[in-house]
């Protein structure tokens, strides 16, 4: 069997003329060429060079070779070639843009599930609210997902080229200290909230003006303590008494002690959640990906 490693070193001892320019030309040292040369020989059962004292001249069975070596070399550079680009291709990888609570409470469960791990499925994964995912969708193209969310008739818009999909509703829930004495669960009216020191979204975004409509319409009128929009830390601060906050039922994932989750039948409002596929596009990897998001999400929410 001929080593196509040694048919490379023949070619450059031909084209520079000596073993030892050859060996600077390929990295080696001249007696590592010169052996190459001679197993080259053995197995093909030739002379290729005529070794004199100063000098080496190529016999023409050494020419013919070269004239073929140079076509075998190509052409086993293209089977590698075309062997990686079939890997590349085989490995599946999915471009995900998601917003944090969904990243944080579902997203973990579906990557350990067996249905979804036995696929080899490579997650790329870009963690975002949703106007930057979807500004990202716009700008660069360089997802195949997008899972964003939209409060009531909030301002969230996107290209129409993009099929929108709904996975689910994230339902708002009113947490307040576990120090106002309320009964976990219990039925509370809004108005007995209202005045009552509250921890807000950031006024102007657009699911603060859907909220405080909310508020408006029920007659809650907040006395505000904090803004925040980060929702765990929300729930920390009215956990340590600081004040009420109404945030979506993932960002309770972790619940920790101080709070209390009431029911106020005046206040109705959820995050729906959507699937954003560029192009309109899909395919079988995002078709399992979105049933098992949709199966997860509504297993989590009922947890």
């Amino acid at each position: 069997m001929i080593n196509p490693v040694h048919l490379r070193t023949l070619l450059a001892v031909i084209r520079h003329g000596s073993f030892a320019a050859a060996a600077q030309q390929l990295g080696y040292t001249a007696s590592a060429v010169s052996q190459q040369i001679s197993a080259l020989e053995r197995d093909a059962g030739v002379e290729l060079f005529q070794r004199h004292a100063r000098s080496i001249v190529p016999t023409e069975a050494a020419q013919a070779m070269s004239r073929h070596a140079t076509k075998v070399l190509t052409d086993i550079e293209a089977l590698l070639a075309a062997a990686s680009k079939a890997q590349d291709e085989s490995r599946q990888e999915l471009r995900l843009g998601i917003f944090p609570s969904l990243a944080t409470y579902v997203l973990p469960r579906i990557m350990s599930n067996p249905t979804w791990t036995r696929l080899g499925i490579e997650l790329k994964i870009s963690v975002a609210e949703p106007g930057q995912t979807i500004q990202g969708l716009r700008d660069g193209g360089e997802l195949d997902l997008a899972l964003v969310y939209q409060v009531g008739q909030s301002g969230l818009a996107w290209p129409h080229s993009m099929r929108r999909q709904w996975i689910g509703d994230d339902d708002f829930r009113v947490v307040v200290p576990s120090s106002w004495r309320f009964s976990p669960g219990a039925t509370v009216a809004a108005e007995q909230l209202s005045g009552m020191p509250w921890i807000v979204h950031h006024p102007g975004t657009a699911d603060a003006v859907v909220i405080e409509r909310l508020f408006a319409s029920c007659g809650l009128h907040p006395r505000v303590v904090a803004h925040s929009d980060d929702f765990t830390a929300s729930v920390e601060m009215a956990a340590a008494g600081l004040g009420a906050a109404l945030v979506p039922e993932l960002a309770l994932g972790h619940r920790p002690d101080g709070i209390a989750i009431l029911d106020v039948p005046e206040i109705r409002l959820a995050r729906n959640v959507f699937a954003l596929l560029p192009g309109g596009k899909g395919g079988p990897r995002v078709d399992l990906f979105l049933e098992l998001l949709s199966d997860t999400l509504r297993e989590t929410l009922q947890r």
